[in-house]
């Protein structure tokens, strides 16, 4: 069970810090004793095992203690995207069904008409925390429901991926193995907890013993002063807070931290020049996983033994999302579910304990997922003779032009070659003749004025003729997810208006 780990470590270092953020700390010992009286406060209100408990908020102290008073209390906690609209909001409030809302005071006029008790952070919770007594425990139940967690929704709504006690605990088993962080090691969390990219790697430090720093948001300046100032010696950092951290300058004349040991990241891919950047500038190990919410967040690791390899003698792995995490099992599959051979592209499936139980209140959708007793991804990848899967990208991106398939993410690589590129997307866009022809939506480097001719141009030394792009738009920005993903639905939507069929869905 998720909160066994807090009861054994508090028994061991009482006095530790479990904890902190910029003005306070938390101990085990404190820890311990507050996740039992919110667990007994969630029963006084009368929340039942099984049923849920939402919190809508920035990363603070009392959201990890969430965690694991949900767990105690054998009830399932709901995140809410803070950054989502006030009808997304009502939409997962409304699929969920959360009888108590936990809320940041920022939250609280967006929120919907609920019949959920409503708990404001710095007001009412306080008394949630100093008027109850401890609870006897409830007994261990390891297919107990733990967490729900909406899917980021780049197409469509969000789905609520049931988390069990068993995959949440097991997900976080294969990150401390992978990531070996050790008893006492401070870990940077600056990941929006809501999210499946931040929670099992946030939870997985204190398993092991150590102790969490949190940032409410994000900031490279503010992530790089941390590193420093709080001794951090792992941090999880998407390829999205990587690059802004090497493009706003705040590693510029500083060295690394010297305690820094790992940067763990994944969610979303990365371009090989900012992931070569990174390692030189960080200076320190990286390692790589490649997840969903549906497998709570990880399915394999590329280590940094790997990414040793990568720099020396294999740079094909420097793109690759690394091996099967322990106990997981990868295949690569064709549209009717069979296995394909080596380095021939397919659906990516995965089977695991780290799986999701389903969608919440979805049957047709869980049964579409889990087929064949296997989680059916939706991302197209390749399989080599070593096990090193590497994603091609997703099946809904996939371009379709003149009957050839167009895999986005390969041109958006080359193109994040160019030296006068700092960002982009690639899409399909109607086409009379062709069905759809590839669309790149470029961000230029700061002074630099590219032109579409010349990326194009760049574009037909390293990509086949039906891949290069037969037009280019320029942004300011891309739109991004909270967690760095780029939102083509929103990139496609103006190309697509008015018609009946999107063939890039």
């Amino acid at each position: 069970m998720l909160h066994d780990s807090l009861d054994s470590w508090a028994a061991r270092q009482a006095g530790g810090v479990w904890a902190a953020e910029a003005r306070r700390n938390i101990t085990y010992g404190e820890a311990r004793a507050a996740s039992r009286r919110l667990a007994a406060n969630l029963w006084r209100a009368g929340v039942l095992p099984g049923e849920r408990v939402g919190v809508l908020s920035r990363n603070r102290l009392e959201f990890v203690l969430l965690f694991y008073a949900a767990s105690r209390a054998g009830v399932t906690l709901v995140p809410l995207n803070t950054r989502l609209a006030a009808e997304e909001w009502a939409f997962i409030v409304s699929d969920a069904a959360p009888r108590v809302l936990f809320v940041e005071r920022a939250f609280v006029a967006g929120l919907p008409v609920t019949s959920s008790e409503t708990v404001i952070f710095d007001e009412s919770f306080d008394t949630w925390l100093q008027t109850a007594e401890e609870p006897e425990d409830l007994p261990d139940d390891e297919d107990r429901d733990l967490f729900q967690l909406y899917t980021s929704a780049t197409t469509g709504r969000p789905k609520g991926a049931v988390l069990t006690q068993r995959a949440v605990c097991a997900n976080i088993a294969q990150i401390g193995k992978a990531t070996r962080i050790s008893r006492g090691e401070r870990s940077l969390v600056v990941a929006p907890l809501f999210h499946a990219a931040a929670v099992p790697s946030a939870l997985t430090p204190l398993a092991r013993g150590g102790s969490l720093y949190l940032q409410a948001e994000f900031r490279p300046a503010d992530v790089v002063d941390a590193l420093e100032r709080e001794r951090i010696g792992f941090a999880v950092l998407v390829p999205a807070m990587l690059q802004a951290c090497l493009s706003d300058g705040a590693l510029q004349s500083r060295r690394p931290p010297d305690t820094l040991r790992l940067i763990y990241y994944g969610s979303s891919p990365i371009a090989e020049p900012t992931l070569r950047s990174a390692m030189a500038a960080f200076n320190c190990e990286f390692m790589q996983s490649y997840g969903m919410t549906e497998a709570t967040q990880s399915a394999t690791f590329l280590t940094h033994a790997d990414h040793l390899r990568g720099l020396d003698d294999r740079p094909e792995l420097l793109v690759s999302a690394g091996r099967a995490a322990s106990h997981t099992q990868l295949r690569i599959v064709d549209p009717d579910d069979r296995p394909l051979p080596v380095g021939q592209p397919g659906e990516v499936v995965i089977r695991g304990p780290q799986v999701m139980r389903g969608y919440w209140n979805q049957p047709e959708a869980t049964a579409a997922a889990l087929r064949s007793g296997w989680l059916h991804t939706g991302d197209i990848g390749t399989l080599d003779d070593e096990g090193y899967l590497t994603i091609r990208d997703r099946l809904k991106d996939m371009i379709v032009s003149g009957g050839e398939n167009v895999y986005p993410r390969a041109v958006e690589e080359v193109l994040m070659r160019h030296p006068m590129v700092a960002d982009v997307a690639v899409i399909g866009v109607p086409d009379a003749r062709w069905g759809e022809t590839v669309k790149a939506i470029v961000v230029a480097r700061a002074g630099a004025t590219p032109t579409a001719e010349a990326l194009i141009a760049h574009c037909r030394q390293h990509v086949g003729g039906f891949e290069v792009p037969r037009s280019v738009d320029f942004v300011a920005e891309l739109p991004r997810n909270a967690t760095g993903k780029v939102l083509k639905r929103v990139l496609r939507e103006p190309y697509w208006a008015q018609r009946e069929r999107q063939v890039s869905g």
